[in-house]
């Protein structure tokens, strides 16, 4: 039986590739193809493009209510058996995702969506007296345009409905690229608004084979139509696009890495602690931008902290979840992805830090858990993102050396801190260079209508919220009485 074809999905029609060209989407533990998606070629994306340029007009001067009832329906749509099987069996087969991510990939999308719809509620303006005696000012939250959106494989549901859905509901039309990793799952999406009933051209779907895609998306950016591009990947490939868009002066939002710290301090509930980090650093293998990389803890801890992390990452089995129930976590998505993981564990050895935990092998793509002691700045495991399921540790006595350590690092999306005492934590909290900062809870945690937003640097900048896909639009109604013009009140109008 051939692997099934994901199409296109452009004007409302689901569509091959106008050349014809696939590329194979393969299982990450087996090596198996399990699915074929069209490529797309440079016509194919304009033609997505000009599609959304023509759905804009009508799509922003739709009724509010209208666009939160669309959005209600295909959260309810998505929640049915019938999707919640197709996207994990479909997500099982692209990205190797476990059971255990069923509520990233299922649950909380569904809620995702229904926030989404609520954001209406966002959509508003004021009026207020003008400078000009007798002016009035009215500003009003408009949409921008056409959308350029790029989500990425490892959270392929939930992430492509924050790249498109929360646009939408603005008024914006949108082209999601998907990654060429997820297709399969990502045009799921499509699906589910399709069969809501959102007018075609709103949303437009392309995939592209990974060899073409810097030329697509630099010609994508560079439409005149397009009007904010947004990205969440690795900071690699973000500065490439950042580039594309500054040479048209196109605004962008990008999530990129994530290189997460979490603070243990003396005082913390430590098997909780150590239950959250194990959580947040090993769920789908470490492959979110907000799990637990680094963990630092007060020495007075670090003993009881370390036994306990031990003890819970000795628990936890790596394999093909398909084939071995035992297995808690999946491969990573490529065996180059997990080479990467292993050459910075040993780098960090070969600088003097000690495995813990961890047997420093692969199989195929397949790692198993890692605690590296003594990790130090400088190191690529302190760094670089490692996207695996790997923590690096490090013991300090201070707080002050506890929030150095986290904010050694060009990475700033989310932080975690445990402390029993609410008045440390919130001064800790507020040191610690983060877009966000989980108190004595785990990093793998987001708030839909604020989401996670970087402070610049590998994390990259903006958020995913209503005012950054709208606009500001200002009307003033000058007053009755005509005022005295600068030059031309010199001058007369002959009768």
């Amino acid at each position: 039986m051939s692997p099934p074809l994901t199409p296109l999905f452009i004007d409302g029609e689901w569509r091959p590739s106008s050349t014809g060209a696939t590329f194979d989407v393969r299982n990450p533990n087996t090596d198996a193809v399990v699915s074929t998606a069209s490529s797309a070629s440079a016509e194919d994306c304009a033609a997505a493009v000009e599609a959304a340029t023509r759905a804009f007009p009508a799509w922003e001067r739709s009724p509010l209510p209208y666009r939160r009832d669309l959005l209600l329906k295909a959260a309810d749509i998505l929640a049915s058996d019938e999707f919640r099987a197709r996207v994990m069996d479909a997500v099982g087969e692209e990205t190797s995702a476990t059971a255990e991510t069923v509520v990233y990939n299922h649950a909380s999308p569904v809620n995702e969506l229904r926030a989404f719809a609520g954001a209406v509620a966002q959509l508003k303006g004021e009026a207020y007296v003008s400078n000009l005696a007798g002016g009035q000012v009215f500003s009003q939250r408009r949409a921008m345009g056409v959308i350029l959106s790029m989500a990425p494989w490892n959270a392929p549901i939930g992430l492509t409905l924050r790249a498109t859905a929360l646009p939408i509901v603005c008024g914006n039309t949108v082209v999601l690229k998907t990654s060429e990793v997820s297709p399969r799952t990502q045009i799921i999406v499509a699906e589910i608004f399709e069969k809501a009933g959102l007018p075609k051209g709103v949303l437009n779907f392309v995939s592209v084979g990974k060899e073409d895609s810097p030329a697509r998306v630099a010609e994508m950016i560079a439409h005149p139509a397009v009007r904010k591009v947004n990205f969440t990947g690795s900071d690699t490939v973000g500065r490439l696009i950042a580039i594309e868009a500054a040479k048209h002066l196109k605004p962008c939002v990008f999530e990129l890495g994530g290189k997460a710290p979490v603070i243990v301090l003396d005082d913390a509930d430590l098997p909780r602690a150590a239950r959250a980090i194990t959580s947040s650093a090993l769920l789908h293998a470490g492959q979110i931008c907000m799990s637990t990389e680094r963990v630092i803890v007060q020495r007075g801890a670090a003993d009881t902290l370390v036994a306990h992390l031990s003890a819970l990452f000795k628990q936890v089995k790596a394999g093909d979840p398909r084939a071995d129930p035992s297995a808690m976590i999946g491969a990573l998505f490529t065996e180059r992805s997990a080479d990467n993981v292993l050459g910075m564990i040993k780098d960090a050895v070969d600088g003097g830090a000690e495995v813990l935990v961890g047997d420093l092998a692969r199989e195929g793509a397949v790692v198993q858990p890692h605690i590296v002691a003594g990790v130090k700045p400088g190191m690529r495991l302190w760094e670089r993102e490692s996207f695996g399921p790997v923590i690096a540790l490090v013991v300090v006595d201070t707080v002050d050396e506890a929030v150095e350590a986290a904010n050694a690092s060009t990475y700033s999306l989310v932080a975690g801190l445990w402390t029993k005492d609410v008045h440390t934590a919130f001064d800790v909290a507020a040191r610690i260079r983060a877009g966000c900062t989980d108190i004595n809870g785990p990093t793998v945690h987001t708030e839909w209508m604020r989401g996670h937003g970087g402070l610049g640097g590998s994390t990259g900048y903006g958020r995913f919220t209503v005012e950054e896909w709208t606009d500001i639009r200002t009307m003033i109604l000058h007053p009755t009485q005509e005022p005295q013009y600068l030059i031309s009140s010199k001058l007369e109008i002959a009768a």
